[in-house]
């Protein structure tokens, strides 16, 4: 990490931000869903062994 130097820092600027009734109304929303699903058979006869596979889906909308 470097410092910065009295020229760079006189350099930035401000920026003021909306009042607080302003952001109020100014609503960002998302609608998410997720799902996640495994299923594993075993036919119950002696020395059987079942597998599994995992899936996962994560959908996001933003309005």
């Amino acid at each position: 990490m470097t410092k910065l130097t009295i020229t760079e820092l006189s350099a930035e600027t401000v920026e003021l931000l909306p009042s607080r009734e302003t952001l109020l109304w100014d609503m960002n929303t998302a609608l998410i869903a997720a799902q996640n699903a495994s299923y594993a058979v075993n036919a119950g006869t002696v020395f059987s062994a079942a597998n599994s596979t995992a899936v996962q889906s994560i959908s996001v909308t933003q309005f």
